[in-house]
């Protein structure tokens, strides 16, 4: 449940004066740099942070993250779930006063979908009609089932029922792009975007700054005329801002003063649980993991989460032994059969694995572990490095980077054993969780391919009965976990410190905080 107290202006003795505000400036800390402000390329939290302040899809959300219209003003559904007809709003514009047509939704959804892009976050797009075809090569993007019939009607055919589609719609994969903006993305003063602000300016490193975008279609509901999005990688750092007044939004919390600040500041303290889960990666790209089904699960053993949750990760978080997230809709999270055996019997079974895999005390296995720049993601990272340590006697080599250097490498399975990755939910739907282990996602980090995970998943999105896709969709998830291509470790749950004088804010479960649901009161 979300940690939320009302204001408490009295001393300020923990987190210092708090910052007088002259003007509506709203400064968010964020944990590193955007990768990119391209909504077809982003495929990390900080730029889909930054992006839903600079676009809007056809739907948007409600501060506690209801489906609203956005840029469609309306939408009807065929009886068959398989058809959607958007009305688009005519007051909906991109910043340099050009109306937004539906075409500008069906040309970028293309760019998405088209493997020669490369685009990270085509899975996306994957329930439209022609898209999964499109993906793997075998159909042309002009395939793709988006029709723009009129500059203010859009029509969406979907391959089969996605009664979670208009929550798809405000992901910023689906955000429209200005065509003639791309060549000129570097250059914030011709950045032309339609969401509720505008790029002013972008110090990497530095700071990234937003202006109140005039020809917003809600404009005059947007209360806060400029943000600043300020990354900060080491949570104690951004605490030590936050205190000094530099920042009204953390990112995160540092987990070692969590108990100072719950006694001397609780007011400020947000805390709730969202779909999200911390897992690691195995390259299975490599021999060591390709071949050798023992190894993969004596590593999956021999980690304590009971461990990490009691020592490590206060927050509310839950130890995963599956993938997709607790609270899931139409789920029931799934686990691997050895979850509640003792700790003494966990350990032996997965000594007895690493041994039957070739490894021994003479012979130990060697793993380079990638993670980024983050104070928690360390802590668990050696952690976990230290349990195989103790349990098995693996030596590893831990890497770790900048996040923006970090997602380079990530995709160059060359430079790293085992990754260190987290994946937040788009929808609230298992398959959000489920495609990124197809054997052609871009997100399929591990290489793995399975033709019976595979066609699980196929099988449950041909399927109308709610039922019936559950049960596919769980058997999916057993299937993976039974090969052991990633390791789960932990559900997420988001973590802020929020300045008494911003108002607006709720939990939403996909931890989500618009910039424009936000307002700062005097003070």
């Amino acid at each position: 449940m979300l940690t939320l107290i009302g204001c408490d202006s009295s001393q300020d003795k923990f987190l210092g004066t708090a910052r007088v505000h002259t003007e509506e400036l709203l400064k968010r800390g964020i944990g590193g740099d955007p990768a990119t402000l391209d909504p077809g390329k982003a495929v990390d939290t900080y730029s889909f942070e930054v992006l839903r302040d600079l676009y809007e899809g056809l739907t948007t959300e409600s501060p506690s993250g209801e489906i609203l219209p956005g840029v469609a003003s309306s939408w009807t559904v065929s009886k068959s779930g398989t058809e959607y007809r958007f009305t688009l709003r005519h007051d909906a514009k991109w910043s340099n006063g050009v109306p937004v047509r539906a075409q500008d939704f069906v040309q970028e959804w293309r760019r998405v979908v088209d493997p020669k892009e490369g685009s990270p976050v085509s899975d996306i797009l994957r329930p439209i009609a022609g898209a999964a075809s499109i993906i793997s090569g075998h159909s042309a993007p002009s395939e793709l089932g988006a029709y723009a019939p009129r500059d203010d009607f859009l029509i969406v055919k979907l391959g089969q029922p996605a009664p979670f589609f208009p929550q798809v719609l405000t992901h910023s994969a689906t955000f429209p792009v200005y065509a003639e903006s791309r060549a000129k993305s570097g250059d914030p003063a011709h950045w032309i975007t339609n969401g509720p602000y505008i790029l002013s300016n972008w110090t990497p490193g530095s700071k990234l700054e937003l202006m109140r975008n005039p020809a917003y279609r809600d404009h005059s509901n947007v209360r806060i005329s400029r943000v600043e999005f300020i990354p900060v990688s080491d949570e104690n750092a951004e605490l030590r801002q936050y205190r000094a007044g530099q920042l009204d939004i953390t990112e995160g919390v540092p987990p070692g003063a969590l108990s100072e600040i719950r006694a001397e500041r609780p007011n400020e303290l947000a805390i709730a649980p969202f779909l999200g889960t911390a897992y690691f990666v195995l390259n299975l790209r490599e021999t060591t993991f390709r071949t050798n089904d023992a190894i993969r699960k004596s590593l999956a053993m021999a980690i304590d989460r009971r461990m990490l949750m009691s020592s490590l990760l206060p927050f509310g978080q839950l130890a995963a032994y599956g993938f997709v997230s607790i609270g899931t809709w139409n789920y029931q999270p799934q686990s691997w059969n050895w979850k509640d055996i003792p700790d003494n019997k966990r350990i032996a079974e997965a000594r007895r694995l690493y041994l039957q895999a070739g490894y021994s005390a003479d012979k130990p296995l060697k793993l380079r572990i990638l993670y980024n720049s983050n104070d928690l993601t360390k802590l668990v990272t050696i952690a976990m490095a230290s349990m195989w340590k103790e349990t098995l006697g693996i030596e590893t080599t831990l890497i770790n980077e900048e996040y923006r250097v970090f997602l380079q490498s990530r995709k160059d399975a060359a430079r790293w054993d085992v990754i260190r990755l987290g994946w937040t939910a788009d929808y609230n739907d298992a398959s959000n969780f489920l495609d990124t282990l197809r054997h052609d996602s871009p997100n399929n980090d591990a290489g793995y391919s399975s033709r019976e995970y595979d066609s699980l998943l196929d099988r449950a999105a041909s399927t109308a009965d709610s039922e019936t896709r559950r049960k596919l969709l769980e058997s999916a998830e057993q299937v993976m976990l039974s090969d052991y291509p990633i390791i789960p470790i932990y559900f997420y749950s988001s973590r802020h410190l929020i300045k008494p004088y911003i108002k607006g804010f709720q939990f939403n479960p996909l931890n989500r905080i618009y910039s424009k649901h936000l307002t700062i009161e005097p003070h």
